[in-house]
């Protein structure tokens, strides 16, 4: 009987079908009452007890395998009868679309490369932060007027806890559990509570730097930005530094790049003057270090920040920043072959 069960696992392995037809007239073959899988158990009591054990095993095996393979003909008729051919593995690939990274994302990244070639590392910190991390390490009593230039969103109506106006929070952090030389970049996205409109939004993203050690002064922060400057919008870029104000930095300068559009001549985009400006940046405070635990009389250090979206418009020549947060793939598509 073992050599029965045997040729019958040979011919169902073997088993082929085009047509719904076909599958039914090899169920009723082999799996129906009177089919060869039943004639074999009803054979099965005049097998020697010694025996019933080893014929039992092999009649299910050959039950299941017969069951098995005409669900996957049926299951493959039904594919090809619905019209849903196989797949031709020889068959050219079909061409697929390729995405692309956000235009944010871009300049953000170039921006990162850029410092990390003068020796910066990237930190990252929590969006939601305390009082003392975004305000008070960096120079901003609790009456401060400063503190009205940042427009927080509380969480919660508590006043201990908001929303990162800028990223300088990381900088604290990274201050109070480190010692120097520090040599950071601090990416991320930022709120402030504004309307939303073409050249404000209550969201956006910033890159801000911060570098600390023995000896550091006014004219290495001017030449690390200078070096970003030409890497970032070519070779023939000038900058200049006009004094202004920030709690955290003494002093305090704003910079401005030559107009990339219009070589510093004077046009419509940089308002005749033929200067853009791009980032805030200054000494560190000595308030700010001694605040977060490093010897002001011992290091000094400068801090820089930028916003993405502004880089991003003068790059790009985007002049609305809602663009940016609407996930229009119209908009999106142009950046396709942007890097």
């Amino acid at each position: 009987m073992l050599d029965k069960i045997n040729a019958l696992k040979t011919e169902v392995e073997a088993l082929q079908a085009s047509s719904a037809e076909e599958v039914e007239a090899l169920r009723l073959k082999y799996l129906s009452k009177k089919g060869a899988v039943s004639q074999l158990m009803a054979d099965f009591r005049n097998v020697p007890a010694d025996q019933k054990k080893a014929i039992g095993m092999a009649i299910n095996e050959l039950k299941t395998l017969a069951t098995d393979k005409i669900n996957a003909l049926k299951e493959a008729t039904e594919l090809a009868e619905d019209g849903t051919d196989e797949i031709d593995l020889t068959r050219t690939a079909s061409p697929m679309r390729l995405g692309t990274r956000h235009p944010l994302s871009i300049v953000r990244q170039e921006i990162v490369s850029i410092f990390g070639r003068l020796g910066y590392a990237v930190e990252q910190g929590p969006e939601i932060e305390d009082d003392w991390h975004v305000f008070s390490a960096l120079n901003f009593a609790a009456d401060h007027p400063a503190r009205d230039m940042q427009d927080t969103f509380f969480i919660q109506r508590n006043p201990d806890v908001l929303l990162r106006t800028h990223t300088s929070s990381v900088q604290t952090r990274v201050m109070e559990r480190s010692k120097p030389p520090i040599r950071i970049l601090c990416p991320g996205r930022v709120y402030r509570n504004e309307a939303i409109s073409a050249r404000a939004h209550c969201f956006f993203h910033q890159v801000e730097g911060l570098y600390i050690d023995k000896g550091v002064s006014f004219a290495d922060l001017k030449q690390s930005l200078l070096y970003f400057a030409r890497e970032m919008f070519g070779p023939e870029t000038k900058i200049r530094l006009r004094p202004s104000y920030f709690p955290f930095t003494e002093p305090s300068a704003e910079m401005d790049i030559s107009c990339n559009l219009c070589g510093g001549k004077g046009c419509g985009f940089c308002k005749g003057t033929g200067w853009v400006e791009i980032l805030g940046c200054g000494m560190v405070d000595p308030n700010v270090l001694d605040a977060c635990g490093i010897d002001s009389k011992e290091y000094s250090g400068f801090a820089f920040g930028m916003g993405v979206e502004r880089i991003t418009n003068l790059k790009y020549r985007v002049n609305d920043l809602r663009l940016f947060s609407e996930n229009d793939r119209r908009f999106l598509n142009e950046f396709t072959h942007a890097h």
